[in-house]
């Protein structure tokens, strides 16, 4: 709460926000008594019948497009919520939000949802900025990016998954005005992605041609390899310069971090997503410029190197060298019209830096489970698979359930373990095929899902046991119940064979 009071605060004092700041004179209130000269309106998924219905949602079918306003102008943008349901668990990487400013053919803003909300590869976290909040376990999504328009705006979301979102809510809180300043630029949102990182150059964030100024940067990583990835510097090169006239000291740095990442959010700058330096792991960090918007009157151009750690095959390491993880990334800015036609978007499933195989689902393995002598059962609950979970209810820490998979051949898979916390749930110990692949406090105040990874295998094809054992509960548990949802499996879609050495990579 402290964390978002913060950020409340500074967001209304801020100078680049707004004239009511400028006229507060250090109270983040001052101007609201001031009479306002805009009609205030709104785009909602509202039910057409509110009256007597409560029909509010919307839903997409698998490639599908949902038109969520068409709006006449002058007007202004001034927030954005969505909440979504949807059968796809990386369901906001695959949905895409464009919008479109005074009758474009290009649209303005043209990104995965997850992404544009700041946070990559579908997932859903909690955290809080001045211009964007997450709230509900990472599924109520606000912005609060002013995003005028002359003539007219229209807002699509476009369903990239083969399943259907079932419910898509959302309010379009916009101002009706009679005209706006001559000097008012448009807003533009970017996605981009390398699945790898192209060796020999850097990562290209924006290309931007045109004036205006750049707000922000949110940009993830996939890591190929073990091992520190940041050590890349930001470049911006403005209207068209040779040597670039903003230049930074590391990855991290750029994101007003410090000494590598961890978990973290702020007002203008975070770390919402950090999983660590192992393969497979994933992070997403936002910096957003809004004290500090880099200005450009011809063109901009910002870019980041690719370096870090790396341990080679024979035994040496590298502490600043060219990696070839999987970065995406979105770039925010404001400029006039017409802007730079961009490249296409990469397809729904594209978007993922790996593929996902569902191994096992905790419901349908109930029959054939080996357990405890305590009950075992499939419980109904919402936000598990098929809406079903293997529950164990033991009443002491001798708990403990078996159950088992099928591999089709020898490969490294990356395992996950989707599972419910609870009030009353346990401390439990994993183990695959007898070896201890992790532990987990599963309680919560709430009732909620979380997926935990259990490291990347090598597993041979055939059968193979996955165990939980209760090891305990914590001091505010009132129990050492279980609820296991399912184990999936991943294989990223670079996979670079472990012999190959970066040197020889990057002299190429």
């Amino acid at each position: 709460m402290k964390s978002y009071c913060l950020a409340l605060a500074a967001f209304l004092s801020l100078t680049v926000l707004g004239s009511v700041a400028q006229e507060s004179l250090g109270n983040p209130l001052g101007g609201l008594e001031r009479l306002k000269k805009f009609e205030t309106r709104r785009a909602s998924s509202s039910d057409p019948d509110w009256k007597n219905g409560n029909g509010d949602l919307r839903p997409i079918k698998p490639g599908g497009t949902l038109t969520l306003a068409e709006l006449d102008g002058p007007g202004k943008i001034v927030h954005i919520w969505f909440t979504i349901a949807h059968n796809d668990p990386f369901y906001s990487a695959k949905l895409t939000l464009r919008i479109y400013w005074d009758g474009e053919e290009h649209p303005s803003v043209e990104c995965p949802i997850g992404d544009f909300f700041g946070i990559g590869f579908g997932v859903d976290k909690p955290f809080t900025s001045i211009p964007i909040r997450i709230s509900s376990d990472g599924k109520g999504r606000n912005c609060y990016w002013p995003m005028p328009f002359r003539k007219k705006a229209r807002i699509t979301v476009t369903n990239e998954s083969d399943k259907r979102c079932d419910c898509f809510y959302y309010y379009i809180d916009w101002q009706k005005h009679d005209s706006l300043p001559e000097d008012t630029a448009y807003f533009h949102a970017m996605y981009r992605q390398e699945f790898p990182c192209t060796m020999g150059r850097n990562y290209l964030i924006a290309d931007i041609e045109g004036r205006g100024h750049y707000v922000g940067t949110i940009k993830s990583v996939y890591h190929a390899s073990p091992g520190w990835y940041g050590e890349g510097d930001d470049f911006f090169f403005i209207d068209g310069e040779k040597e670039p006239s903003l230049r930074g000291t590391g990855t991290e740095d750029y994101f007003c971090d410090g000494w590598g990442f961890r978990e973290q959010a702020g007002p203008f700058y975070g770390t919402p997503l950090w999983e660590g330096f192992n393969t497979g792991d994933r992070g997403s960090a936002y910096r957003f410029h809004l004290p500090d918007p880099v200005t450009f009157k011809k063109s901009l151009r910002l870019e980041i190197e690719h370096k870090g750690y790396q341990k080679f095959p024979d035994g040496k390491s590298d502490g600043c060298i060219e990696r070839d993880d999987l970065f995406s990334s979105v770039a925010i800015w404001y400029q006039t019209e017409p802007h730079k036609p961009w490249p296409a978007l990469p397809a729904g499933n594209d978007r993922l830096p790996f593929h996902e195989k569902l191994l096992l689902k905790g419901h349908e393995a109930v029959a054939s489970a080996k357990h405890s002598n305590h009950p075992l059962e499939v419980q109904g609950l919402g936000g598990v698979t098929d809406g079903k979970q293997l529950w164990l209810k033991p009443n002491d820490e001798q708990g403990w359930v078996e159950v088992s998979f099928k591999t089709d051949k020898d490969q490294p898979l990356g395992l996950a373990w989707k599972v419910t916390h609870s009030w009353d749930y346990g401390i439990y110990r994993v183990k695959l095929d007898g070896k201890d692949v992790g532990r987990f406090d599963l309680f919560d105040a709430a009732i909620t899902q979380a997926e935990h990874r259990l490291g990347t295998h090598q597993l041979a094809a055939g059968k193979h046991t996955i165990r939980f054992e209760c090891i305990g509960k914590s001091e505010k548990s009132a129990g050492y119940f279980l609820g296991f949802d399912a184990l999936t499996a991943r294989t990223p879609v670079y996979s670079r064979a472990p012999n190959v050495d970066l040197r020889t990579l990057q002299k190429n």
